[in-house]
């Protein structure tokens, strides 16, 4: 195969195969980085006996981010305070659309959905994500995993029993997510724990994710009194932000701030009805290089 019609058939499958890549490893660096390193062995090897390119290289990326996910475990267990996984501008990570059904797992790159892919295993995980993400019929994934039909059907049945448990789903109405977002600024600007209070649910969790690298929280806490009184206690030292951006982040409305420390930060939120559910805050400096990079 000519080098040009080779490099044409990958870049036609490099956006789904990051997205693949992010979705098996909660990180859109390591996801880029996956892609490229299919791409390297794509190029290496002999293209005339593969049949489906496509199916080739979803195979070659499972792999690669099965190895991925095997050496992280380490890194890991010593990870200071709570792990998020990487924020991702909707549009950069594929293919979430917000006119799609909000209940469809193929369209849902959510913090919470990511965060209950994190607790299944690696073979759970990319079984799971392969069948309802990507379609995969089952031979395709047992290919992909190496393993035959019956022992991909078991994976997939057990990790969709997993996440259909832990899976939290909101009813958000249109305009809900922007709404709370601008109320909730509000409240904190004018340090005012009361109302910041009324606008989350009994049962909030905030989660800051820092790795060690920036001041945080080192538990998620929950409760709407806790958490008002930890996002009022968080803003009211200092000065204010010097800088403020709406995005649009795994598929939903969040922001881009740049504290008085000048410490860049994503806070998105989950919305349950007209409340918030949950804050999720990364300032882990690793895991924002590629939105820095994007909103400047």
């Amino acid at each position: 195969m000519r080098a040009d019609a080779s490099a044409t058939i990958f870049e036609g499958e490099r956006k789904r195969l990051t997205v693949l890549a992010y979705r098996m490893l909660g990180r859109w660096s390591e996801a880029e980085d996956a892609a490229q390193d299919a791409y390297l062995r794509w190029q290496a090897a002999d293209q005339s006996v593969v049949r489906v390119p496509g199916a080739w290289l979803t195979t070659t990326v499972v792999r690669l981010c099965l190895d991925r996910m095997r050496r992280a475990k380490a890194s890991r267990e010593v990870y200071v305070g709570p792990w998020l996984p990487e924020p991702v501008l909707t549009p950069e990570g594929g293919e979430r659309d917000m006119s799609c059904d909000p209940a469809s797992f193929a369209n849902d790159l959510s913090m919470g959905l990511m965060l209950v892919l994190e607790r299944l295993g690696p073979e759970e995980r990319a079984a799971f994500i392969l069948r309802e993400a990507f379609d995969s019929s089952y031979a395709e994934i047992a290919a992909s995993l190496g393993k035959n039909e019956a022992a991909v059907r078991q994976l997939v049945s057990r990790a969709r029993e997993r996440v259909k448990g832990e899976r939290k789903r909101y009813d958000a109405p249109p305009g809900a997510h922007q709404k709370l977002m601008a109320s909730l600024l509000s409240a904190i600007e004018a340090h005012d724990p009361t109302a910041l209070a009324g606008l989350l649910t009994k049962d909030v969790s905030f989660t800051s994710d820092a790795g060690g690298k920036r001041p945080a929280a080192l538990r998620v806490v929950s409760g709407a009194e806790e958490v008002a009184k930890l996002l009022i206690h968080l803003t009211s030292t200092g000065g204010r932000a010097q800088e403020i951006k709406s995005l649009n982040v795994n598929g939903a409305p969040g922001l881009w701030v740049v504290d008085h420390h000048g410490f860049e930060n994503v806070i998105e939120i989950d919305v349950d009805g007209d409340r918030v559910a949950a804050i999720y805050v990364v300032r882990n400096p690793d895991k924002l290089a590629h939105i820095s990079a994007a909103v400047h």
